[in-house]
């Protein structure tokens, strides 16, 4: 893969996070979160693999006076990946190999983390991701600081489980989605079709009396049908 496709994916990523500060209502804010997301996942993955190829110069540490005053920016993209034992956060921030082991820290509970990385260019950074989709092991997690990258390791509670989303909003938003998009597809079906369908699923998951209640119907209906026909 060239480093055009990882500047590219970068442009994208910075665009996007460019519209989610003005968008408004909170859904476009969570479905922008979201490709936001994803592209964070391949680009880091990426950039992973061709480590060598997307080394950037670093810049070194601007000196400052201790007395300004610094402040503090909310990150709200980043990139994720799992594997059996770990769900690994990745957090771009342009030089921040160049901060203090001890300014970069993490606050975990068994549902949400906390990434702060303190006096990075004279400000401080907070990553805030809540209600985690599955508990974490806190005592077992761990970060580390790489070329304008922070990885987090957050140690699943229950190992070889897979994640389908990072936070229970996320798969909320998900489900809603597609639960949305199943009764527009519903809506479009013809009545007939989709009562023929509701009435076959409730027979294949309902109980004896409800099949014989079932069958009873569909045998009086097919029943009406042939007698109107004859009598026309």
């Amino acid at each position: 893969m060239s480093g055009s496709k990882i500047n590219e994916l970068r442009s994208d990523i910075d665009e996007l996070n460019e519209l989610l500060k003005q968008a408004k209502r909170k859904k476009v804010q969570d479905i922008l979160s979201l490709e936001v997301r994803k592209l964070e996942t391949e680009w880091c993955n990426l950039k992973e693999s061709e480590d060598s190829a997307c080394a950037m110069e670093v810049s070194p540490a601007p000196t400052t006076s201790s007395q300004n005053k610094r402040y503090q920016i909310k990150l709200n993209g980043y990139g994720w990946d799992q594997s059996d034992k770990f769900v690994k956060v990745f957090v771009t921030l342009k030089d921040v190999q160049n901060v203090p082991k001890e300014q970069v820290y993490c606050k975990l509970t068994d549902r949400s983390m906390e990434l702060h990385v303190d006096n990075l260019d004279n400000k401080d950074y907070l990553l805030v991701i809540n209600k985690l989709l599955h508990p974490i092991n806190v005592a077992e997690c761990h970060w580390k600081q790489k070329t304008d990258m922070v990885v987090v390791f957050l140690a699943k509670s229950e190992q070889n489980v897979k994640w389908s989303h990072m936070t229970e909003l996320e798969k909320k938003f998900e489900d809603q989605r597609n639960n949305r998009f199943k009764t527009d597809d519903m809506d479009k079906k013809d009545p007939q079709e989709s009562i023929m369908s509701l009435m076959k699923n409730m027979y294949e998951t309902g109980d004896d009396e409800m099949k014989r209640m079932i069958s009873k119907a569909w045998y009086e209906g097919q029943h009406k049908k042939k007698t109107d026909t004859l009598e026309l």
